[in-house]
């Protein structure tokens, strides 16, 4: 004849079901955040593709890189090697266009977000993170990037770095938040490092922002087979710095 169950083998067993319940509720909720967070930091690069569409609707199709200084744009400033510091300034000239900096920010950054942008004339609130330099900022800038061609690259996560083994930190942005003006050859090859999308994933992964508006989530793989392969070459270099093979120009923050 069986024993019946004691009310403390009842209790304990409640409370392995409660435990495994609690694992597998945390589980959940992490991949329920971890999808969330994936669309959030391609919807934020979406918007920047609206916004660089909007700005160049104004400026004769050009994207700020093409355009003149004389007329809002970069294009002579950008003779002068080395602009990785002023990688921020190049969004706030779009300040109008995407009217918040929350979404020049990646939320699997471990960077801080902004909550507005920078206004002259104005006192400085005291409760705000303002937007006013590499700090909130989660996007490379493709310098080369032509409104015409959809296979330009315009922009894209910041954790990437040069050689086909990713790095553990966040590539060629460095952690000063002094940036970096890098030529990337076309043939690569390149590699997202270990953070943001890439954390915990062996094959590497990350957005990229084309100049037709649309983001596409590369693995490292597929990045260097497909998408740097096609771009087309940069052609504002700065005198003296022309690279001896075709190459992208790309500003990390």
């Amino acid at each position: 004849m069986r024993a019946a169950l004691t009310l403390i083998d009842v209790i304990a067993a409640i409370a392995v079901l409660a435990v495994l319940a609690a694992i597998l509720l945390v589980s959940v909720l992490r991949d329920v955040r971890k999808k969330e967070f994936n669309w959030e930091c391609g919807r934020n690069l979406e918007y920047i593709g609206i916004a660089y569409r909007m700005w160049a609707q104004e400026h004769q199709g050009h994207f700020p890189a093409s355009e003149s200084v004389s007329n809002g744009g970069w294009k002579e400033l950008l003779t002068n090697s080395d602009q990785g510091s002023n990688c921020w300034k190049y969004y706030a000239m779009m300040a109008d266009e995407l009217t918040t900096p929350r979404l020049l920010f990646c939320p699997f950054d471990e960077r801080s977000r902004a909550t507005a942008f920078v206004t002259n004339g104005l006192p400085l609130d005291p409760a705000l993170i303002y937007f006013k330099d590499n700090t909130p900022l989660s996007f490379f800038l493709g310098l080369g990037a032509n409104s015409n061609d959809s296979s330009s690259i315009l922009a894209g996560d910041r954790n990437l770095g040069l050689g086909a083994k990713p790095g553990a930190d966040y590539g060629l942005s460095p952690a000063t938040g002094k940036g970096n003006d890098v030529a990337i050859p076309i043939s690569g090859p390149v590699s997202w490092s270990l953070k943001m999308h890439s954390a915990g994933n062996a094959a590497g992964a990350g957005n990229i922002l084309l100049s037709d508006g649309s983001v596409q989530p590369v693995s490292t793989s597929n990045l260097n087979r497909v998408w740097l392969r096609n771009a087309p070459p940069t052609t504002n270099w700065p005198a003296g710095r022309v690279p001896a093979t075709p190459s992208i120009r790309l500003v990390f923050p």
